[in-house]
């Protein structure tokens, strides 16, 4: 009888049925493409030249990164994904859009421009931890031509889809202009935006749905220094009345998060990980599942409830991480034990 009850109990689970519904939800994802390159290995002594560790490589491995890892995760989830921006002519670039089209992810938006190298970042891990960390990158903003192609991209696509997110790293793809016209779009067709945010670029993200700052960027944006749940509260308010946007969920690592909404509620979610041993790529896991959940029809809360279980999954591996649907179903019906 009681395992009868908790098999009835999970599958009325309504953040597992929201997740169930990612299957087919379109999302379009402008930003910066990065290829996350990294070197593994063992450290059994300092080196004689210098006050450094000898890393014995044992092997290496490429991974998708920044907005191609947000495209990815939306892909593992059952999501569909359209990604516009740039990559340069040379080998990082080629391996990028032969993996993304690997996934069926839509490329069309994705220009090569010359003389632009591809960002790419390298990542010495020894013993499961970061030794290192080495990045080949132009960050000056892309060519006028390639902000053309992709605006004209951008406006024959984004009808098709319900969520628009705008991953940020502040390599050159993300610019002013870019912005700005992706939101005017997206707004006229009532269309979700969604910002992986970094903090040169808050002032240009005036309007948007839903803006994802880290602690830290949540403290540069607001002016305030958060120290306790008073200064938290006052940051968070006063981005949204800066940028005058509909909502902001600040990740805050082990404290979890919090979502400010326009209405003024505020909400503290803990966090779920059991174990935090890498947080590359947690943002692009966190805005992939929030834009499925607002796509599959979720509440704020909802979709910030299920990125926090999301992100719970993925700091607990060593790398760039995906999660895929079963996964993050698993996770969710673990609570209803």
């Amino acid at each position: 009888m009681k395992a009868g009850v908790e098999r009835r109990k999970r599958s009325d689970n309504p953040l597992s049925q929201i997740v169930k519904r990612f299957s087919g939800a379109r999302v379009l994802v402008v930003g910066d493409l990065m290829l996350d390159h990294y070197i593994w290995g063992t450290v059994k002594r300092i080196s004689p030249e210098a006050p450094v560790p000898v890393v014995n490589v044992t092997s290496e491995s490429m991974l998708l990164g920044g907005a191609a890892n947000v495209c990815n995760n939306i892909v593992s989830l059952g999501g569909i994904a359209n990604i516009g921006g740039v990559i340069g002519e040379d080998p990082s670039g080629e391996w990028i859009l032969r993996n993304l089209r690997e996934k069926n992810i839509d490329c069309q938006g994705v220009i090569s421009e010359p003389g632009r190298p591809t960002t790419r970042k390298t990542r010495i891990i020894a013993h499961s931890q970061q030794v290192v960390r080495f990045d080949h990158e132009k960050k000056g903003e892309m060519s006028r031509e390639s902000q053309r192609k992709i605006s004209s991209w951008l406006e024959r696509n984004l009808p098709r889809y319900s969520c628009l997110v705008l991953s940020d790293y502040d390599k050159g793809v993300v610019t002013e202009g870019l912005i700005k016209a992706a939101i005017n779009m997206a707004r006229e067709l009532k269309i979700k935006i969604l910002v992986d945010p970094k903090i040169s670029h808050f002032p240009f993200y005036k309007g948007v749905t839903l803006l994802t700052p880290n602690n830290l960027e949540a403290s540069q944006g607001s002016g305030i220094e958060i120290e306790d749940e008073e200064s938290l509260i006052r940051a968070g308010q006063s981005i949204l009345d800066k940028l005058e946007c509909e909502s902001v969920l600040i990740t805050r690592g082990e404290q979890g998060m919090s979502l400010f909404e326009r209405n003024g509620e505020v909400t503290h979610i803990p966090t779920v990980a059991q174990k935090v041993f890498d947080v590359t790529g947690a943002g692009d896991t966190v805005v992939s599942a929030l834009s499925l959940a607002l796509a599959a029809g979720s509440s704020l809360k909802e979709a910030a409830d299920i990125a926090n279980h999301a992100a719970g999954v993925v700091v607990g591996i060593v790398g760039t991480a995906t999660l895929n649907q079963e996964t993050l179903i698993q996770e969710l019906d673990r609570e209803m034990e």
